[in-house]
């Protein structure tokens, strides 16, 4: 009992000893709970649990905070709204926090894909000023698309809803039915070249420029990237994506390994149909 007292009292101490220096500290980055308990042997135990429920994690730039989002477990619990509103299949449903299973959405592969119908926006990957963006799977054999809801407040991004349904009616609808055989089907796929194949890569002896040719069909097949044949990704970021566009931009992104294609699609004579017309290689 008489060690309970000297403990607490220079507890006491410490604390009013620290008062004008914790005044003048305003920023805190943790809120620490301090829990004090008895042990059987009477002495004083102090445990520490710092919560840390806005944890930074380069939240200005939504590619970084993705990244960490699916690489953290942690940091994933702490930016999801529970119970999770989940739309599947038309049937509202909630997740609680017990029920969630990590999800390392595209991090567990080495690339990532993004669709867009207009090459300015892709200006818009690593904009700051973004305030909601959207992740979809598009699974190409199902023709399923899941989807998770993204939104910014406060200056942190947090997940605060996802669905699964159908690809039917989507956007992306006529492009994906031509994409499916354009990937898994070499023959079709040499159809679909333009004569005239735009070629842009990385100048290798200069590495602020770029050198732009033209490539013909046995280049292609010797120069073309493996393409997704189970599912892509998608970030949209607030791009435009029209069921009616007469293009269809696919990027494939490395992750931590510098690669970066960009195939550029039209559609022929405004039909259903599509040809490749550019295809960029700027890989580093």
């Amino acid at each position: 009992m008489k060690q309970n007292i000297i403990a607490i009292l220079f507890f006491s101490w410490l604390l009013f000893s620290c008062g004008d220096k914790k005044a003048k500290t305003d920023d805190l980055n943790a809120v620490t709970q301090t829990v004090v308990s008895h042990t059987p042997s009477d002495s004083l135990v102090v445990e520490s649990e710092e919560i840390d429920i806005n944890k930074t994690c380069g939240d200005e730039s939504f590619d970084d905070f993705i990244y960490n989002f699916a690489s953290d477990s942690s940091l994933q619990l702490q930016r999801i709204t529970f119970p999770l509103p989940y739309n599947k299949d038309g049937e509202d449903l909630k997740i609680d926090k017990a029920e969630w299973v990590h999800d390392e959405l595209f991090t567990i592969q080495n690339y990532y894909t993004l669709l867009f119908d207009r090459e300015e926006d892709l200006e818009l990957i690593g904009d700051t000023s973004l305030t909601a963006v959207q992740i979809e799977w598009i699974y190409l054999q199902t023709r399923m698309n899941k989807k998770y809801y993204f939104e910014k407040d406060n200056g942190f991004w947090s997940l605060d809803s996802l669905d699964y349904k159908p690809l039917e009616g989507k956007n992306n609808e006529g492009f994906i039915e031509f994409f499916v055989k354009f990937a898994s089907d070499s023959i079709y796929q040499a159809s679909c070249i333009s004569r005239s194949l735009a070629f842009v890569t990385a100048d290798p002896d200069d590495d602020f420029s770029v050198i732009e040719t033209s490539l013909d069909l046995n280049q292609w097949f010797a120069f073309k990237p493996d393409l997704p044949t189970e599912k892509l990704s998608n970030i949209n970021y607030g791009q435009r994506q029209l069921t009616n566009s007469n293009k269809k931009i696919l990027a494939i992104k490395g992750i931590d390994n510098g690669f970066s294609n960009i195939l550029y699609f039209r559609r022929k004579n405004n039909a259903t149909s599509w040809e490749l017309y550019k295809f960029e290689d700027v890989s580093i």
